[in-house]
């Protein structure tokens, strides 16, 4: 029931939707459970690359008896309900699991920097999931890379103009589309449906887009 203590058949689907790639708001959503309460069984009993429902559920009831606390959570696996319903709400805006759970770790860093290194061994995962993901956050204005000459690696930084800057690319990638949307009306001929069609959604997207630049240019100063 919503609320009460998971059972053996509750592990063995979330199990099974961890296998399925479902994010853990889909998985709590179709036991009818909150998010939190998955992310903290999943951390709990090895983490989503290595849960086990029956071993989960044995030591579930070995600590019910014992009143001995749950074991420390495996590396990479979120610390906190808070920080895993961050990551979600990453994956649901359209970012990879993986890049969102390298964005958030940075993002709640103390000095928001880290070395590649640092994020595999911390994530727990391995280089290339970890190149792959700062690569898009820096493509993506999230992060940026620095050099440290001296130890000859890159350091990834997240500081507070990294909103301004993704806000910044984010625009530029929808500009364009827009203005190739208008391009090709003029092509189709500006009074046919299609050309009509694509006019409307250019210049809409144009005019927002714009608007959102503005916005941004307008209140950088409070990330001062």
């Amino acid at each position: 029931m919503p609320g009460g203590r998971l059972t053996q058949q509750d592990r063995q689907r979330i199990a099974a939707g961890l296998a399925d790639g479902l994010s853990y708001a889909e998985i709590a959503r179709r036991l009818d459970r909150t998010t939190s309460t998955i992310s903290r069984e999943v951390a709990r009993n090895g983490g989503p690359s290595s849960y086990r429902p029956q071993q989960a559920h044995h030591a579930t009831v070995q600590r019910a008896r014992r009143g001995t606390p749950a074991p420390p959570r495996e590396a990479g696996a979120p610390s906190s309900a808070a920080e895993e319903e961050i990551i979600e709400l990453a994956v649901r805006s359209g970012m990879p699991r993986m890049t969102a759970r390298v964005h958030v770790d940075l993002l709640l860093s103390e000095d928001g920097r880290r070395t590649a290194a640092e994020l595999t061994r911390r994530l727990n995962v391995s280089p290339a999931s970890v190149s792959l993901a700062v690569n898009f956050l820096v493509q993506h204005g999230y992060v940026r890379r620095e050099r440290d000459p001296q130890r000859r690696r890159d350091i990834y930084v997240i500081d507070d103009d990294a909103w301004y800057h993704s806000i910044v690319v984010s625009s530029q990638q929808t500009l364009a589309s827009a203005r190739a949307a208008m391009a090709a009306a003029e092509t189709f001929g500006p009074d046919t449906p299609v050309g009509q069609r694509l006019t409307r959604a250019g210049t809409f997207l144009e005019r927002v887009i714009l608007d959102m630049r503005d916005s941004a240019d307008r209140w950088r100063s409070l990330l001062a």
